[in-house]
């Protein structure tokens, strides 16, 4: 089990890199699946401050500074929040009300006037706090980012690497919020090590990859994530 989610762990980081975002969307299933749901996101967020580490430096250059800072900002103010729900509610109400702000997130560049507000400094602000409070409850913070990305028309190489800095500001705010994973030392050194590798390989895989191949992956991986949980949190409403 160690050894698939350790893959798991190689392939989500590499997509990351190449495409700004995913690591948590990618890697969120099998680990939950192998540590359970509490356990499994706190793994998983603690990982992803690993692979936003490890991605940093190769992207410091392209940081688009501006929305970055408005992101980053609105995020930590709202992750309290969000770890604070992610306590409090049942798992199924958790998923439910995650999936249903992706979705919304994913929509609003489609809903007219609403889509017009996914841009600019109130953009970036609105998606920020809707990001941060997933980090810090789900690590799925993706969506949101994705959402604003394209509505502020954000070049994909500027966004994913500003998505590094996002990340790694989300996750130092989140672990110590839902605390240090309590699985095997030696586990979580395997993962931590598979992270930063797979990182590695996307900084050049990132070189290779077309940028419009790289936006719709992108989306795909932000959709997939949302439709999972609100997939599994209707299948634990019909059991």
């Amino acid at each position: 089990m160690l050894a698939l989610i350790a893959a798991a762990t190689i392939v989500a980081a590499v997509i990351q890199r190449v495409t700004g975002l995913a690591f948590v969307l990618v890697l969120i299933g099998p680990i939950v699946l192998a540590y359970g749901p509490v356990e499994g996101v706190t793994i998983a967020v603690f990982l992803a401050v690993i692979a936003s580490l490890f991605a940093v430096p190769s992207a410091w250059r392209d940081v688009d500074w501006p929305r970055t800072l408005w992101l980053l900002g609105a995020g930590l103010a709202a992750a309290p929040l969000g770890a604070l729900t992610a306590a409090a509610l049942p798992e199924t109400a958790l998923l439910l009300l995650i999936g249903a702000m992706g979705v919304l997130a994913l929509s609003a560049q489609h809903l007219g006037a609403v889509a017009r507000n996914v841009r600019g400094r109130p953009g970036a602000i609105g998606a920020g706090l809707i990001a941060g409070f997933m980090h810090a409850s789900s690590g799925l913070s993706g969506p949101a980012l994705a959402s604003f990305a394209l509505g502020d028309d954000w070049s994909q190489r500027r966004f994913a690497a500003s998505a590094q800095v996002i990340f790694l500001g989300y996750g130092v705010a989140s672990v110590p919020l839902r605390g240090l994973p309590e699985i095997a030392p030696l586990e979580l050194t395997v993962l931590a090590a598979c992270t930063a590798a797979g990182i590695l390989l996307g900084a050049v895989a990132a070189r290779r990859v077309p940028l419009a191949l790289a936006r719709r992956a992108m989306l795909l991986c932000a959709w997939a994530g949302t439709l999972v949980m609100l997939g599994r949190a209707t299948a634990s409403l019909l059991t």
